[in-house]
Order: C-alpha cells, then structure tokens, then sequence
C-alpha cells in the first residue's frame, strides 16, 4: 500500500534514472509524501516528462534535470543548479542504472566501462556533488542507494552488473559512517527481479520461468513494491536505520 502521508512536504528528492521503471515508481512515491521530486534523465525528455505528470497527478512537484551521472562535471554542475533552483537538497536517490550482458571471457573493456561509469561511479558522482546540501538537512537527509540482489548473490552472464551492484553496498556503508554524526542516513535498496523495460529486455520466456520457481512468494517484483520501500526509508519512520540494505526481491534471498 502506497503511503500518502505529506510527511515529506518542504523537501526535495532528486532520483536518478527518473523518468523510467522503478526511478519512475520512486518519483510518484516520493510525491505522495510530499516532496518535491527532481527528475534525473540522460536522454528521453518524454518519458521524464511523462514521469512528471504522473508526479503531478497525485498531487506532488516535479521538475526535470537533464544529466549523465556518468559525467563527473555533469553530474556536479546539475545538483549546484538544482540547490540554487529549489533551495535544498534533502534527498537523494541513486537509482540510475545499465545492464549490459555477457559472459566473463567474452566481456569487452568498453562493455565493463559502460556499467561501472553509469552504475558505480554514477551515484559516486552524485554523493560526492550532493553531500554537503544534504548535511544542511541534517536529520531530514536521506540517502538511498537502489542496488539489486544480483550484487549480494552473482549471477552468471552479468559480470559488471554484479560487480557494480556489489560496489553499492560498500559506497552504502561507508557514506553511512561518514555522514551519520550529522544525523544524515544512508541506505540501499535491493530489488530482485522487478517488472521493468530493462527486465523485459533481458529475461526471455525461458528464464523468466525457470526464475518464477525460485521466489517463494512467487511473482517478479513490481516498480511499486521497490518504491514504498525507499518511500519507507526517506521519511521520519526511519530516522534509526542507516547503513542497512533492504531486500525486496520476494523471499529470492534470505
């Protein structure tokens, strides 16, 4: 069940890979509690501004930021223009993310760069540019990380994915330790396989039942499922947690 509580009202989240999946789901959760979301995209204007709308419709803020979390510079002149925009930055969301798949031997260094530019160094980028406008928040600053049960358990033919992933947890823990004396937490969330264009894209028919039989509560994951749990984790209610990961992957790992 979403929550639509407003206690979120007078801050600003910036979600990362926005417009689409589950950065699309996180944006209209965030919303209904009130925040003012800035929408990251690197290329598709419409679906960011799709995205928009939909914060729109249940009642929220929304504004658009055009950047690749890839690019250091980018990334930093973006988040300075969105504190001078809107005043803040209390929550940020590294959501932004590619898949590209392969087996180990086969693997290019081109292939590797891509997914550890954009997965990796991606929300590296974004705390480093961030982290002083959330201080300013104090206990009101959230950080939330979306990495994926791939990087807490391997999976065969997605080698930089799951190397990427996995180094969300330790940039997880670290920047936990680093900003909590200011009361600023940080945490990640960590999907398993979740109904996206991405999943469709990369789970033919085959694997997509072979994976059924491996969930207990035996249905793929909804961008929803994902989005109340960061929503759970930016507000009030989780003011003591940080430095923790939360799985929402239906029992997949345990």
């Amino acid at each position: 069940m979403a929550i639509n509580d407003k206690a979120l009202a007078g801050r600003v989240a910036l979600v990362t890979g926005g417009s689409r999946g589950i950065g699309r789901g996180i944006c209209v959760a965030l919303a209904r509690r009130g925040a003012k979301v800035v929408i990251n995209y690197a290329s598709r204007e419409d679906a960011a501004r799709e995205c928009a709308a939909e914060v729109e419709k249940v009642g929220g803020q929304a504004a658009l930021s055009q950047f690749d979390v890839a690019s250091s510079q980018q990334t930093t002149d973006a988040i300075k223009a969105i504190a001078k925009d809107h005043g803040s930055l209390d929550i940020l969301v590294n959501n932004a993310g590619v898949a590209v798949n392969g087996m180990l031997m086969r693997f290019t260094d081109e292939q590797w760069r891509k997914v550890l530019d954009t997965n990796l160094a991606g929300a590296f980028h974004c705390l480093r540019a961030a982290s002083m406008l959330i201080l300013k928040a104090k206990e009101a600053g959230r950080i939330i990380n979306i990495t994926s049960v791939v990087g807490e358990q391997g999976n065969g033919g997605q080698i930089a994915y799951a190397a990427s992933k996995a180094g969300l947890l330790g940039l997880t823990m670290t920047t936990a330790k680093e900003l909590a004396s200011r009361g600023v937490t940080c945490n990640a969330v960590s999907p398993g396989f979740i109904e996206t264009d991405m999943t469709a894209e990369h789970l033919p028919e085959a694997a997509r039942a072979k994976l059924m039989e491996q969930i207990p509560l035996g249905r793929i994951g909804r961008s929803e499922d994902v989005a109340d749990a960061v929503a759970f984790l930016a507000g009030p209610e989780a003011s003591y947690i940080t430095g923790q990961v939360l799985r929402v992957n239906g029992g997949m790992l345990m």
